[in-house]
């Protein structure tokens, strides 16, 4: 049997909608807005920059150029104690937090402890170093 339906491309080739909505839609460079900042295009932009720089990345939960903290707890400094058997471990860059135990006394030197931290790995016998006080 012939099939006599003709694609639906034929059906609307020659119009100005089809699929495009609104006639003003996907003109040049297309629909992007042209209310406040949106599509921030170049004359938009240079205004930002130019006239209001502190509205620039300033919405969000975290600072953007905010530099992250890094963070070990005392499982970790375990591992590598007991992997590497060794007595004294430097971590300058890292907080030391208390999640988890040690197996025998370990000196520590770091960054920041947590309270709780000081605690236990006074409790196990080692020491737990800041890293500001044994440069000055």
């Amino acid at each position: 049997m012939v099939i006599r339906n003709e694609k639906r491309k034929r059906k609307y080739l020659g119009t100005r909608r089809w699929g495009a909505g609104n006639i003003k839609n996907r003109r040049g460079a297309g629909d992007r807005g042209g209310v406040g900042n949106a599509g921030a295009r170049k004359h938009k932009f240079t205004k930002m920059t130019a006239k209001e720089p502190e509205k620039i990345r300033s919405r969000g939960f975290a600072k953007w150029n905010q530099k992250k903290s890094k963070s070990i707890t005392l499982n970790e400094i375990n591992r590598i104690v007991v992997s590497k058997n060794i007595e004294s471990i430097d971590l300058p860059d890292f907080k030391v937090l208390s999640n988890g135990s040690l197996e025998k006394g370990v000196k520590i030197r770091a960054f920041a402890f947590s309270k709780k931290a000081i605690e236990k790995i006074n409790g196990f016998g080692g020491e737990a170093l800041l890293a500001k006080e044994l440069k000055q």
